[in-house]
């Protein structure tokens, strides 16, 4: 009897672990096809004019700061509807989506004005006039394609959560397609258009994110599987809305925190000079690159074991979730022991001088430490949020992220807190130490969870009768 179930044991876990990786490859692929959209952008306005391609870099930044905060609230849409999707409640499925694009609307709202009406905020960023206007002329173009980007990023979720993300992918490809030619037109004046630099750049997003929502749109209409889903115009609801922002606000909360521990850090070290922060952003570049496939994982494993709790099948939602964890730590293992032992070939793909490369190759060690702690927190709390768990998170980032991480670092990078001042090595040993912390504390509260309430997964299903658990 005991061959019997761990034969059955060791079948589930194979059979989980394809599924996870079916549903990740794709949502990978349209990872960096979206990266590439700022990574074609700077490419072509450093062939522009210098003003260009600062213009760009600020830009860029200020729309990136904005877009992944609210798209942190709109990632609410994937446990939602991963859990009704799994518990065949198709009509929900669809009243779900719709209210999420009325969400997507709403934040809209909130993040329009930021990106409109950058002279509020601009003149504490110094940047040369030159600058600061095409910056201001950028950010108010992007502005109009901010709310195609959230409605889209709505429909992505919703993709995602009934295990549909080649659709998106597909669509995230021909976008990039597409933004490679405009911005090409746009930004140089080929085909006797004007030459528009950082401009033609902002146009480019804004066309091609209101044409990817809109094929989108498209393809629901027309793509037979979308029909079940009874996807119609509806009026926003305060119960739904409510329903998503409760999940969907720490959600974000945990974005930024994460996001302005990375950003923080930037701006701590810039004042150890240029070599410093050039090698500080080559790895931290890294960090963002290797960090996709994990995420991908993640965001597949949260999303299967999201419709494994709407099914009513605890045992298919813990196996889901360790499965999808032991993915990411193996990957982020794979990927830091890889740039280890290749880590000068891998400096020299950034860099010549050999300055900045000493740097980078002093941080490499750290990266290593940082990348596996990175997948396995990150991992993790997309399985609690499939369980509707968000209070949490965001309280353990908090006190870890900008406690040892973010103060830590700073005492030890600029004051004799180990010995003499570690500099930047000290920013990034106290945020791998943080990054550590974080995740032990959030694996140690998931198996607290699933312990202390075993029946969870029976009862944790939005739009039923049954008792519903507050996000935590």
């Amino acid at each position: 009897m005991v061959i019997v179930t761990l034969v059955s044991i060791r079948l589930l876990g194979v059979v989980v672990a394809r599924a996870i990786l079916g549903l990740a490859w794709p949502i990978f692929i349209g990872q960096l096809a979206v990266m590439a959209f700022v990574f074609i952008d700077t490419l072509l306005t450093g062939h522009a004019t210098a003003a260009d391609l600062a213009a760009m870099g600020v830009g860029a930044s200020v729309y990136a700061s904005v877009f992944v905060s609210l798209t942190g609230v709109l990632n609410a849409l994937n446990p939602i509807i991963g859990q009704h999707f799994g518990a065949r409640r198709h009509p929900e499925v669809g009243a779900s989506f719709v209210q999420g694009l009325w969400l997507a609307l709403l934040l809209s709202a909130v993040g329009m004005p930021v990106l409109a009406l950058p002279q509020l905020w601009l003149h504490f960023v110094d940047a040369p006039s030159d600058v600061a206007a095409l910056v201001t002329s950028y950010l108010r173009i992007v502005s109009l394609a901010l709310p195609a980007a959230l409605l889209f990023r709505a429909l992505y979720a919703f993709n995602t959560a009934v295990s549909l993300p080649k659709v998106v992918m597909g669509l995230q490809l021909a976008g990039l397609a597409l933004k490679l030619v405009l911005s090409w037109l746009l930004i140089f004046g080929f085909l006797g258009l004007p030459r528009l630099g950082v401009i033609g750049a902002g146009l480019a997003t804004l066309i091609v994110f209101w044409g990817m929502f809109l094929a989108g749109l498209v393809v629901l209409r027309l793509h037979a599987p979308y029909q079940g889903f009874k996807i119609q115009v509806a009026r926003p609801t305060w119960v739904s809305l409510k329903e998503q922002l409760h999940l969907g606000i720490p959600m974000g909360l945990s974005s930024g925190l994460e996001n302005t521990s990375f950003t923080l850090m930037t701006l701590l070290v810039a004042p150890l000079g240029t070599d410093v922060l050039g090698g500080h952003q080559i790895v931290s570049n890294l960090t963002a690159l290797a960090y996709q496939a994990p995420l991908a994982v993640s965001l597949a494993t949260a999303t299967l074991t999201a419709q494994a709790i709407g099914a009513g099948d605890p045992r298919r939602a813990r196996a889901t979730a360790f499965t999808g964890i032991g993915i990411c730590v193996g990957l982020a293992s794979l990927t830091a022991s890889t740039v280890w032992t290749m880590r000068d070939s891998v400096v020299a793909l950034y860099t010549t001088d050999a300055a900045v490369a000493a740097v980078a190759l002093s941080l490499i060690g750290y990266f290593a430490g940082f990348h596996v702690f990175d997948a396995l927190q990150g991992a993790t709390a997309a399985v609690l949020r499939a369980y509707r768990v968000a209070i949490v998170p965001v309280v353990i980032y908090a006190l870890a992220l900008w406690g040892p991480g973010l103060i830590g670092g700073y005492l030890v990078a600029f004051r004799p807190v180990l010995g003499e001042p570690r500099g930047v090595q000290g920013m990034w040993l106290m945020l791998a130490l943080a990054l550590m912390l974080t995740a032990t504390a959030l694996v140690a509260f998931y198996v607290w969870f699933l312990r202390a309430q075993p029946l969870l997964p029976r009862v944790a299903v939005a739009g039923t009768r049954r008792r519903q658990p507050a996000a935590r």
